[in-house]
């Protein structure tokens, strides 16, 4: 069982509990079937027809099927055993970031770190400053390339948390971005410009901690997604991009993304040779989270995750607790280089898929994941 204890898991599923209190799971359970946690938080993958056939890695299976979150699998095929919950709204500001803050607490305290095994994927923002804060004796890494928003927003908050010694810098160049591009595919089976482009950078940070000796990499991965991160949550209802008619049903539906992106990380980095740790995506945090009102994830001027930059302001400075920051991929201007490599190796945009077609055909053989099909 990766994440936590069969016996804890079988608790969980007697009682319905979908967050009794882990980082996630994902294993099977002590009658042998396969059980995945209500975010995804670890891959899981079974043969298909053949339920008793499971891996954390698809790459060790003929034709890996996915198993969903909240599900348990078995002869009988998928079961949805787990469903977040939908919890009231805080009426109490001040102590529903009290709440996110000694939550953060509780999840950083449940990281072993009695070995000096552990860095922090640090882009300068405040999940990946938070996540820092309650890790001081973690070194920091980011990547990019060379002058890229991310490599500037790191040096700066680096310096504000009084880390600046602490930062390794990672700069990429075409070379590096094409060999973990293709380590990214070869790895999850994903192609697409997103996928790749977000985790290039992670695969980036992975490959130098665990060459200068770390095994476990630390990242903010869930905040944006819980704590309303993203410009199309704040825009509910309003955006396209959404169905949710409220800011609140706007961030359960994104959250609901999460296991897709979660096991895309959590397999790169992998490969690359660390094992994630996601303080932020624990049940605790997670409870916290999907309490909020929508005042304590937007505010009425658009200031998105405010709960969670509130709370960060204990452990963090308050230029780093209040930045801005672009998405990964641009703020690493690693989107911005595939698309230069994929035209410049003959792939044009016009075609459509450039940079998919581009790093399918210098990848070789990938993974086929498939998804089982939908019950209803």
């Amino acid at each position: 069982m990766q994440g936590s204890d069969a016996d804890l898991v079988a608790r969980a599923l007697r009682e319905d509990d979908p967050l009794p209190g882990t980082h996630g799971f994902a294993g099977t359970l002590p009658d042998g079937r396969p059980v995945r946690d209500v975010l995804g938080r670890y891959p899981l993958f079974t043969e298909r027809g053949d339920h008793e056939t499971v891996s954390a890695d698809p790459t060790a299976l003929d034709t890996p099927v996915r198993l969903p979150a909240g599900t348990v699998r078995s002869a009988d095929g998928d079961e949805r055993v787990w469903s977040l919950p939908d919890l009231p709204p805080a009426t109490d500001d001040r102590r529903a970031v009290t709440d996110v803050r000694d939550a953060i607490a509780e999840s950083v305290a449940a990281v072993p770190s009695g070995r000096d095994d552990l860095a922090v994927a640090f882009s300068g923002g405040v999940d990946s400053a938070v996540v820092a804060a309650g890790l001081p004796r973690a070194p920091l890494y980011v990547a990019g390339v060379p002058g890229s928003p991310d490599i500037e927003a790191a040096r700066e908050a680096a310096r504000l948390c009084g880390r600046a010694d602490e930062l390794t810098v990672v700069e990429l160049d075409h070379a590096a971005i094409r060999e973990h591009a293709l380590s990214v595919a070869r790895a999850t089976g994903r192609t697409n410009a997103m996928d790749v482009a977000i985790a290039v950078p992670l695969v980036a940070v992975a490959r130098r901690a665990r060459e200068d000796g770390y095994e476990r990499l630390a990242v903010g991965q869930g905040a944006d997604e819980l704590f309303g991160g993203y410009d199309k949550v704040a825009r509910a209802p309003e955006d396209p991009r959404l169905s949710a008619g409220t800011v609140r049903d706007a961030v359960r539906e994104v959250v609901t993304g999460l296991p897709d992106q979660l096991e895309r990380d959590v397999l790169a980095l992998r490969a690359a040779g660390v094992e994630p740790v996601a303080p932020l995506l624990h049940d605790a945090v997670v409870r916290a989270a999907l309490g909020l009102p929508e005042r304590l994830l937007v505010s009425e001027r658009g200031e998105r995750k405010v709960a969670l930059r509130r709370a960060a302001r204990s452990s963090v400075p308050d230029p780093v607790a209040f930045r801005g920051k672009r998405a990964a991929q641009y703020g690493s201007r690693v989107a911005r280089e595939l698309d230069r490599l994929a035209r410049e190796a003959g792939f044009e945009r016009s075609e459509g898929a450039h940079v998919a077609r581009f790093v399918g055909d210098r990848a070789g053989r990938v993974p086929d994941i498939r998804s089982p099909p939908r019950s209803d």
